[in-house]
């Protein structure tokens, strides 16, 4: 049952993260960005099935893999991400179409360790792809964050920066790095 609910907490979470991120809204770089991450993370490594008892070492290397998979979804998720100043000086922050092709990679890769894991022989338990989920939106929080504050306080008259892939046409400012 644990599964089933892991499973639903993950979609749930999914969704929520995807629908928000793809309307225009402030980020506040002050605030617990990295709450949900760590609570998804806690939820999972609580799981005792994380590893499989019978195959300890493919499993850990597919957890491994996981991670990384997390750890480059949530950067290139971060990097597409269109970050702006208003005049008033609140930093924005809207996702992209290329953020959208990222998490489709992301997701369809996911699935691969998953057929490759069974194809395998080896139990991935969901408490896998959940501490999967909170590296993805953990590294994706992070680097945002650092984005908005390395970004003056109120944009000369350009608007928002570009992120890659992006289809903005006019010319934008650059964030300082």
């Amino acid at each position: 049952m644990a599964g089933l609910v892991n499973a639903l907490l993950i979609a749930a979470v999914v969704v929520v993260v995807i629908v928000r991120q793809f309307r225009a809204r402030p980020i506040d770089t002050g605030r617990r960005w990295w709450l949900l991450p760590v609570i998804l993370a806690v939820v999972a490594l609580r799981e005792p099935g994380i590893l499989d008892a019978h195959h300890r070492t493919e499993s850990a290397l597919l957890l491994g893999t996981e991670m990384l998979v997390g750890l480059g979804t949530g950067a290139a998720w971060a990097w597409t991400t269109r970050v702006w100043t208003e005049p008033d000086g609140v930093v924005w922050t809207k996702s992209t179409k290329a953020s959208a092709a990222v998490w489709f990679v992301g997701i369809a890769v996911r699935v691969g360790l998953v057929a490759l894991s069974a194809l395998a022989g080896v139990h991935q338990d969901s408490s896998a792809l959940m501490l999967g989920l909170a590296v993805t939106l953990l590294v994706r929080a992070g680097i945002l964050v650092w984005r908005a504050q390395s970004l003056p306080s109120a944009p000369p008259a350009g608007g928002p920066t570009r992120a890659y892939g992006d289809g903005m046409a006019r010319v934008t400012r650059k964030e300082g790095v």
